[in-house]
């Protein structure tokens, strides 16, 4: 017997004509994120995925840990397989399960019976085994309406199959069927959870930083790239484009009225964010922005910065308050990183007082004496590309 990983499809199971794509998106994603662990067979089977070690070397906690990360699938196990027959199946129970349910006071036994040649009813094979397992285990009593611990038997085409408890996964649609998206990645809390929840529902995330040295250091840009990383251990591997936003920031400063200072640099990140976005073959931008969370997120003031794009801006975070966000963000991993004390750019030349409920020609008569488009292109010149991967795939 050797224990394997049975893998349920979340929504993927729900799509029409497309579905096998969605499956093969899927299937690729696993191979590739079981790749650092050992050499595994990744199959799908009956909206289930199955990856099974083919040798001994294979880094199972690891692959399991990698597993849980992975969008598209709801529910993940470890299991066991054996032959489709009433012994076999027991003694796998014992094997795999037996010291479970010494420490346990009550059990029960679910079974799914999808392979419909086998002679017996799921309801049967669940008693059999139960009636097994309790004269095995007496002081584990049989408790079918609320056990302390359920043991699960599948008879599935290839074999049977047992295991404990599933946990659940990472839930959304495989990575990289929902096209790509340029985030607007700070040093905050808030953008790696926006990353985070778009890459949730399918999209492939590049990334790009405005880097203000000297006014923010190399531990503020070092910190981006840390939080890059911590998200790539859901969504894949990414490019950060890091562009030097120094000039911009002064023009700003130089020419610009006080009021408008953060309305008109976060307008040149959008565009910017754009001419990236187009390069990379990208669809949409990704902020993360929240509504009211500051000045510059007010509805006007969100109007006004949006103005200068022509693609879609996804806001995932735009109606969430901040502890749902920071919610997300420990689960995730980011939190401990987003709160290092090192600023970015959108802190440096922050006016006393911010023009919160602005008009778009306010702030095109604000900005007229800059040079957009050559302080833009210069910008693009210098962007530094940086590949960012979980430090888990090194090598895929």
């Amino acid at each position: 017997m050797k224990e394997i990983f049975l893998m349920k499809l979340g929504e993927v199971v729900l799509k029409g004509a497309n579905k096998r794509q969605f499956e093969n998106k899927l299937r690729q994603n696993v191979r590739r994120r079981m790749k650092p662990y050992g050499n595994f067979d990744v199959y799908l089977m009956q909206s289930t995925v199955y990856v099974e070690p083919l040798d001994d070397q294979a880094d199972l906690d690891g692959a399991w840990e990698a597993a849980r990360t992975i969008f598209g699938l709801v529910s993940l196990c470890r299991c066991r397989s054996c032959e489709k027959d009433m012994d076999s199946i027991f003694q796998a129970v014992q094997a795999y399960l037996g010291e479970d349910l010494d420490c346990a006071p009550s059990f029960k036994v679910e079974s799914k019976r999808s392979d419909k040649a086998f002679p017996m009813t799921s309801i049967a094979i669940s008693q059999e085994i139960g009636g097994r397992l309790a004269e095995a285990h007496p002081n584990c009593q049989v408790d079918v309406h609320h056990p302390a611990y359920t043991v699960y038997v599948e008879i599935r085409d290839l074999a049977a199959y047992v295991h404990g408890p599933a946990e659940p996964g990472a839930g959304g649609r495989p990575t990289g069927v929902g096209g790509r998206a340029m985030c607007l990645l700070s040093g905050g809390i808030d953008s790696p959870v926006a990353a985070y929840m778009m890459a949730k529902r399918g999209v492939e995330v590049e990334a790009v930083h405005f880097f203000s040295y000297p006014y923010t250091s190399q531990l503020a840009k070092d910190k981006v790239l840390e939080l890059a990383r911590l998200v790539t251990r859901y969504c894949g591997r990414m490019t950060v484009n890091v562009v030097h936003f120094t000039e911009i920031q002064e023009a700003i400063r130089d020419n610009c009225p006080e009021e408008y200072f953060t309305l008109i640099m976060r307008r040149f990140m959008m565009e910017i964010a754009q001419h990236l976005a187009n390069r990379d073959g990208c669809g949409a931008i990704i902020t993360g922005e929240n509504l009211g969370q500051v000045a510059s997120q007010t509805m006007e003031a969100m109007a006004v910065t949006g103005a200068v794009v022509k693609m879609p801006v996804f806001m995932p975070l735009v109606g969430m308050d901040k502890e749902e966000i920071v919610t997300i963000a420990r689960k995730i991993g980011t939190l401990d990183t987003s709160i290092l004390p090192y600023e970015d750019c959108c802190t440096v030349f922050t006016p006393k007082h911010p023009r919160t409920r602005p008009t778009l020609g306010q702030v095109l008569h604000a900005e007229q004496k800059l040079d957009r488009q050559a302080l833009i292109q210069r910008a693009l010149e210098q962007v530094e590309r940086i590949p960012v991967k979980y430090h888990d795939e090194t090598g895929v």
